[in-house]
């Protein structure tokens, strides 16, 4: 078994950006030049190579982040084109964890948009070089060094341009190389695979002569050399500079900057170029850490395949066929198809039946894995992501992925019986494919709920559970699990006589029933003096009192926090049993929980929403005409963080209108706090459903 690719040769990159600033269309050109495809799909067709999914076509948007491999300059580069919009970000992260280095493409209109911030947040929690594509420089409005200067105002990021656009908006015609000082213009008839280099505008001459002297500049800084020819005037070579801005993108210190367009088919090569210039190859990047099992040392694995098998699962993905498809980043070692290894964290030994090479779908069957290499195993069982694989005699738990916590649920049923089973074990498989979707039971309703990152996010499950998975369902918000308490004590008799001829029915009890302390749920006290009531009934009664509290007076929901005290009793020697006590505790309860003035409780939540400053009045007015009491503001980084208690009642729909009032750059955590009075206007609305 050979490796095709050396070390130093392999890219894995990301193409990163905020939703619809072209990460699918630059990818989909990518692909046609380095002749992986042999025809252009555009996402607006819905026949974009990396967008398989049947509703990544339908809506136009990237859902699922994909892998691909192609060939440039005698390189390998493994792509994975992740989603843009904020309900997926669970593919970002997990991509970003496992890749050496990222595009990050922003659009030549908007600039840095309110996701392209999140993911370059994300890509600095990694530690990810990157270089930075201008897009869409064909557009109205495109504004190139506006963009250069967002990129440097919002992430504090050293950003070199490599290129100048000649032209812009519809006189967008190709770009200015800064590094080898030559204009490039594509082919139309080509659609852009042949492209010229030729002598810079005269108009455009000096601009480019400023810009170069910058770059020269900015590149001196991480090579002596370089530095000391430049303070002297004498010529520096091309490579001389590209060595020198490649030291200092990987020590992230410089982000090269190229523009283009990459639906005219403009500028992509040389962003190919730039990827294997700039961005590292696993040896460039630190050895990965982890931890020994057995004694929990700190041990590190390099790049190499002569060191033991270590990789990392960080997606699982559903397959009729194959059951699942385990993604792996395989940092050391090499594997071959139907070797055993050990799951590190659960010390479990599997099996790899095969090894495949994705193409977004579709797949290509490879004989092994080798240090560097991103590809897909068949046949591991009972791994989720984030486990570490590797070898038997040298296990390793590699560090985990984080993932977010759901935002948003919903409640879904299944319309048959049939479809029960269905539905349950669909669900278990899009959880585990998906760590940002949760699926729990509501205690309180017996409702099945589904929760994730948004109402995109669950709108995308159901669409898979009604097409991919044939499971037929109904989908809904969730019914709030409201409750009621009592508000003051009261004291009453429950009889429950009844004579027929033979032996009758005889049971009466004496309750004092009464408000309990917040938390407590049910108290039962038995406070009879003497022998009224035989010890043989007093279970029963006290397990018709606890029945009782399960379903109040006023709208059938819960009585939360009762105290209930046996006062007296009377008994019949003959005619009482455990029935007739447990039926007049439960006439008496009734009768109290009818007299102690009901009142009825809402959940009440506590939210937590970091802001940018200029949209704390909006979001702090929107969470006052949502009932909500502002608990406390103060800044974290930069940004306001509101807290406040709101009914939950009032929050359903939140996500979107957060997103929407703050252009997306806001986010917000919400937990239970407590139990809460429902205002007199909301709780007339419920008990009169």
């Amino acid at each position: 078994m050979a490796r095709t690719a050396p070390l130093e040769k392999i890219r894995n990159i990301g193409i990163m950006a905020h939703i619809d600033a072209g990460k699918t269309t630059t990818t989909e050109r990518i692909l046609y030049y380095t002749g992986v495809n042999y025809k252009i799909g555009e996402v607006h067709d819905g026949a974009a190579t990396m967008d398989w999914m049947e509703q990544e076509q339908e809506r136009g948007i990237t859902i699922t982040a994909a892998a691909t491999t192609c060939e440039w300059r005698d390189h390998r580069v493994n792509i994975i084109d992740t989603p843009g919009h904020v309900d997926f970000t669970i593919e970002v992260e997990r991509s970003l964890r496992v890749l050496d280095g990222a595009v990050a493409v922003f659009c030549g209109v908007g600039g840095v948009e309110p996701q392209s911030e999140t993911v370059w947040r994300q890509a600095d929690k990694y530690g990810v070089p990157r270089v930075a594509f201008v897009n869409k420089m064909d557009r109205i409005g495109a504004d190139f060094p506006r963009a250069v200067e967002m990129i440097r105002e919002r992430f504090g990021a050293n950003a070199i341009p490599l290129q100048l656009p000649i032209g812009a908006e519809e006189s967008f015609e190709g770009v200015i190389d800064l590094i080898r000082n030559k204009a490039l213009y594509w082919e139309d008839d080509s659609l852009g695979a042949k492209f010229r280099a030729d002598e810079i505008p005269a108009r455009l001459r000096e601009t480019a002569n400023e810009a170069r002297e910058k770059l020269v500049e900015a590149a001196a800084e991480f090579d002596d050399d370089l530095m000391a020819r430049y303070l002297e005037g004498a010529e520096v070579s091309d490579e001389s500079v590209v060595g020198a801005l490649r030291r200092g993108t990987l020590a992230l210190e410089v982000v090269p900057v190229l523009c283009g367009s990459s639906f005219k088919n403009k500028g992509v090569q040389p962003l190919l170029d730039a990827v294997v210039d700039y961005l590292p190859s696993p040896v460039d990047v630190p050895p990965i850490e982890g931890i020994r099992p057995k004694d929990g040392a700190t041990v590190s694995r390099n790049a190499d395949d002569n060191e033991p098998f270590s990789a990392l699962v960080f997606k699982l993905v559903s397959d009729k066929h194959a059951g699942y498809l385990s993604y792996l980043r395989v940092y050391s070692g090499t594997a071959k198809s139907g070797e055993t290894f050990l799951n590190g964290g659960s010390g479990q030994k599997q099996r790899v039946g095969r090894f495949l090479r994705m193409h977004a779908n579709k797949r290509q069957d490879v004989e092994g894995a080798y240090a560097g290499d991103i590809v897909a195993a068949v046949g591991l069982k009972g791994v989720a992501t984030g486990d570490t694989i590797c070898g038997v005699n040298a296990p390793i738990v590699l560090e985990s992925l984080e993932f977010p916590a759901p935002v948003i649920s919903i409640a879904i049923e299944p319309k048959t019986t049939a479809d029960m089973t269905k539905l349950s074990e669909s669900l278990e498989r899009l959880a585990l494919e998906d760590p940002s979707f949760k699926v729990s039971t509501d205690g309180e309703t017996g409702q099945t709920i589904i929760s994730g990152m948004g109402e995109l996010h669950l709108e995308i499950i159901s669409s898979r559970l009604l097409r991919e998975f044939k499971v037929d369902a109904n989908v809904g918000r969730p019914q709030v699990a409201y409750k009621e308490a009592i508000t003051r004590s009261v004291t009453v008799e429950g009889r429950y006589v009844k004579q027929t001829g033979g032996s009758g029915e005889f049971g009466v009890v004496t309750l004092e029933v009464s408000p309990g302390e917040r938390g407590e749920g049910f108290h039962f006290e038995n406070a009879i003096r003497g022998e009224s009531i035989p010890k043989d009934f007093i279970s029963a009664i006290e397990r018709s009192c606890s029945e009782s509290v399960e379903s109040g007076m006023l709208a059938g929901f819960p009585v939360a926090d009762v105290s209930v005290k046996l006062l007296d009793g009377e008994c019949h020697d003959e005619d009482s049993s455990e029935r007739s006590f447990s039926v007049a505790a439960a006439i008496a309860m009734g009768d109290a929980l009818r007299k102690a003035d009901p009142v009825l409780l809402e959940p009440v939540m506590a939210v937590e929403v970091v802001t940018p400053e200029e949209y704390r009045g909006a979001v702090q007015g929107d969470l006052n005409s949502r009932r909500g009491q502002i608990m406390g503001i103060d800044m974290r980084g930069g940004a306001q963080v509101i807290t406040a208690e709101v009914s939950l009642a009032e929050m359903f729909g939140y996500v979107g209108a957060v997103r929407s009032m703050t252009q997306g750059r806001a986010s917000y955590t919400m937990q239970f706090s407590h139990y809460d009075r429902a205002p007199d206007s909301v709780a007339d609305s419920i008990v009169a459903r």
